[in-house]
């Protein structure tokens, strides 16, 4: 039985060694041509750091980065503000209306975003918005909420309602019970919803494809057009600084959380 046990175990972690591995290789490859010296994409020529000079030139890639960054985080901040209070408001309907609400949410999370995007573009057109900075704000900010309302209801679930009428029958305003009370509770999943909404407005080009328009282009647009021609190694360069950036604020963010673990933790078994 122990020697089955430890080739189940052996199986095991090398089944999750080679997910890793079909996972991980692509961007281990990308993030290796970024300091080639030469310019083939399939034989590494040596190190060096020619690409990230090379991407102080790139106007029109750097240009689009920008782009991006804006639109994620002004829409990923407005999604944040609109899914937390919608998410707040879902939480206190009523059972059977709670349910459909929900539904009716989760549905742009399982629309196909190619259908989101023609259906954006149509919309646009039909009320003569031009397509612009506009028009793929308003598309990012709607297809992040329901991320925004999944992320933060589940931390609403778990609120003791006590603790909140308590606080309003001591004298506290329900705007002050909500900011001591509510909110810390529910901080965590606010956080994951932005964090996801950033996410996904920084890596979409569906919707970005069909609702920015020519004269406004964000980087997955970008990378787009330059695939009609040759795509130069300072791609790799720039996509290796966000994936950098983007596992910093993971392992922040995961530091963060772990304190506040510990201390649940301490306190379960103190009790």
């Amino acid at each position: 039985m122990k020697r089955r046990g430890k080739i189940s175990k052996a199986i095991h972690r090398i089944y999750i060694a080679l997910i890793m591995l079909f996972l991980y290789s692509p961007i281990a490859v990308l993030i290796l041509f970024s300091f080639n010296a030469g310019e083939s994409r399939g034989k590494f020529a040596g190190f060096s750091l020619r690409w990230y000079k090379d991407l102080v030139n790139r106007d029109a890639l750097l240009g689009s980065f920008r782009n991006t960054l804006i639109v994620a985080a002004i829409a990923s901040v407005v999604a944040t503000l609109i899914g937390t209070y919608a998410a707040i408001v879902i939480h206190k309907m009523p059972g059977i209306m709670r349910n459909s609400t929900i539904k009716v949410a989760n549905i742009p999370m399982l629309n196909a975003e190619i259908v989101t995007g023609i259906a954006f573009m149509l919309f646009f057109g039909a009320i003569s918005v031009p397509l612009g900075f506009s028009t793929i704000l308003i598309a990012h900010i709607t297809f992040n909420v329901p991320y925004v309302i999944l992320s933060v209801l589940p931390k609403l679930r778990q609120l003791n309602k006590s603790t909140y009428e308590a606080a309003l029958d001591l004298g506290a305003t329900p705007a002050m019970a909500f900011r001591k009370i509510v909110l810390p509770d529910i901080l965590p999943g606010i956080i994951s919803g932005l964090l996801i909404a950033f996410t996904l407005s920084l890596d979409d080009f569906i919707i970005s494809y069909f609702t920015a328009g020519a004269a406004f282009k964000t980087l997955s647009v970008e990378i787009n057009t330059l695939t009609k021609r040759r795509i130069p190694l300072s791609v790799n360069a720039l996509s290796t600084i966000i994936m950098i950036v983007v596992f910093v604020i993971l392992v922040i963010n995961n530091l963060r959380k772990r304190p506040n673990g510990n201390k649940a933790l301490i306190k379960e078994r103190s009790a």
